[in-house]
């Protein structure tokens, strides 16, 4: 990616505002999720927050790879293992967190996998962009930059597969 893009900086400190933010927004909702499940990396920490904001302690993960690199990915979004297992979200209502919904292919594809199982499914993010398929039911910001998220900005101190980077 150039090095001229303009980038949306997030930092730990706006991340928990924007994650209580969200919470908030659930609640004045009316929606009460039985389960908050986290799509796998991207999401982890904005669920883990939410699900402390909601006073929630079921959640569960599903692992997805679509992205590779910073703006590079597959041509279709992957389930990885461990496969969530249909029985654990069977008639519950779920709440699908992840950090942005870039293309929203992979909220896409979480929201087919769990769907015919579930009693109701919506979806939050952090950032969703304009040129996303799926609109999120819940989102903190709008916006058209790469995101520079505090997670994700740095390069991996150990390379894939334990090699050293």
């Amino acid at each position: 990616m150039a090095d001229d893009v303009r980038r949306e900086i997030f930092d730990w400190e706006t991340f928990g505002s924007a994650s209580r933010e969200l919470a908030s927004a659930v609640v004045a909702d009316g929606y009460r999720p039985d389960l908050l499940l986290a799509i796998a990396r991207g999401g982890l920490l904005p669920a883990g927050a939410m699900s402390y904001a909601l006073g929630m302690k079921n959640c569960c993960v599903i692992n997805v790879e679509f992205y590779t690199g910073v703006d590079e990915r597959l041509p279709v979004p992957v389930v990885l293992p461990p496969v969530l297992n249909p029985v654990d979200v069977t008639g519950l209502k779920v709440l699908v967190a992840d950090d942005v919904a870039d293309s929203g292919r992979t909220l896409e594809l979480v929201r087919k996998v769990v769907d015919e199982h579930v009693a109701e499914v919506r979806t939050v993010v952090l950032y969703q962009k304009p040129q996303s398929v799926i609109d999120a039911d819940f989102v903190w910001r709008r916006t058209d930059r790469w995101i520079n998220f505090p997670w994700s900005s740095q390069a991996p101190i150990v390379g894939a597969r334990g090699v050293d980077a």
